[in-house]
């Protein structure tokens, strides 16, 4: 669901000022020229993977679960951001070493459930001179050291933080087909033609890998998510933020939700969801066949001010589905004052709940943005 670059960049300037800084020296008009997200689009893969130049955003999320031979658990999130700001290059196919048409943001964060600790780290870089980029022909993303990459089958990850206190070495095996989100092609998050995204996820990644603390390696393995999208613009002036939510359930099915939040606090009608089973096809859930409650108390971050629900109801009808989501901890909060300075919620979770009554189990990851009082400054 992760789409925040775009819109929100121009309705809450102060949440991007490190972002805002390096593209005021683009005219607003070449925004325009980039390609927008339209119905009809055919996915081919695995080259969809791989940056798609011609659109002014593109992410690609990892967020996963991993537990060591102890019993130690712990959830991690890797993203990469490419922001674009001279389509005019991307027309001219310019490969100056010194190109930088393209801004790269990247997070890395790690949720210790036990020790209910929560690290992050982050990376802002522009194209120029290979600090950052993406490759069209093949998946490959980097920032510095920290990179996404295709090794034949295989996803190999890696991240660390600066103070090489925390990293990790992953392995992704994708046990299902790219699940493909909304219809025709496009995941609609506003009226407006082109206020979308193309979106697909990968929601059952067997991981195997190494995770580095204080520099001691502990092998690892677990289930991963990953998340593409790419589009020029999505949100509406209306739109002020959104819950994201992707389950991994203990009997292989999967569930993507996202509600996008309005300003005056009703939740959009594109907001969308898709319930993913056991043999990988997918079935596309609108906002009428699913309900979201809040049902646990509230947190307030001490660093953004800002108050969130750490507990939801999820119920599926049709599905004959209820599930319980709650945080591992409460304190899972990035404060990017270093990169798109923006804050957010992002952490891992535990699922209990019923389906065609039987008890089911699993976890979670849970994104909240939008709900910070006052966003962070950022560093010019």
């Amino acid at each position: 669901m992760r789409f925040w670059p775009s819109k929100l960049l121009f309705k809450h300037p102060t949440w991007f000022l490190p972002v805002l800084g390096l593209l005021l020296i683009v005219p607003l008009a070449l925004a325009f020229q980039y390609k927008p997200a339209l119905p009809g689009y055919q996915y081919q893969f695995p080259q969809d993977h791989a940056s798609h130049p011609n659109f002014k955003t593109e992410w690609w999320y990892y967020t996963g679960h991993l537990q060591t031979p102890q019993g130690k658990q712990y959830g991690y999130e890797l993203t990469f951001f490419r922001i674009g700001n001279d389509p005019k290059a991307v027309q001219e196919n310019n490969a100056s070493p010194w190109n930088t048409n393209n801004l790269y943001a990247a997070h890395f964060a790690l949720s210790d459930e036990n020790g209910k600790t929560f690290h992050y780290n982050e990376k802002l870089n522009r194209t120029g001179l290979n600090v950052a980029g993406s490759r069209t022909d093949t998946y490959y993303v980097w920032n510095e050291l920290w990179l996404a990459e295709m090794l034949g089958k295989q996803m190999a990850l890696r991240a660390d933080s600066p103070d090489g206190k925390q990293e990790i070495h992953l392995l992704l095996s994708s046990e299902k087909p790219p699940v493909i989100h909304g219809q025709s092609g496009v995941s609609q998050k506003a009226s407006c033609m082109g206020c979308a995204s193309h979106y697909y996820s990968l929601t059952r990644l067997k991981t195997e890998g190494l995770l580095l603390l204080e520099g001691k390696a502990y092998p690892v393995s677990g289930l991963s998510w990953m998340d593409h999208e790419f589009g020029s613009n999505q949100l509406a002036k209306n739109q002020q933020g959104w819950d994201w939510f992707s389950v991994q359930l203990n009997d292989n099915t999967e569930l993507m939700l996202y509600l996008l939040r309005q300003d005056n606090g009703r939740i959009d009608p594109n907001s969308s969801g898709t319930v993913v089973y056991a043999d990988g096809h997918s079935r596309h859930l609108s906002l009428k066949d699913f309900t979201v409650q809040n049902s646990g108390p509230q947190w307030t971050s001490p660093a953004s001010k800002g108050t969130y629900p750490m507990g939801w109801k999820v119920s599926i009808p049709s599905e004959e589905l209820t599930l319980n989501i709650t945080p591992a901890f409460e304190n899972q909060e990035l404060f990017t004052a270093g990169s798109t300075g923006v804050s957010y919620w992002e952490g891992s979770s535990q699922v209990e709940g019923r389906k065609k009554g039987q008890t089911v189990q699993g976890q979670a990851y849970v994104e909240m943005t939008g709900y910070a009082a006052q966003s962070v400054k950022g560093k010019l």
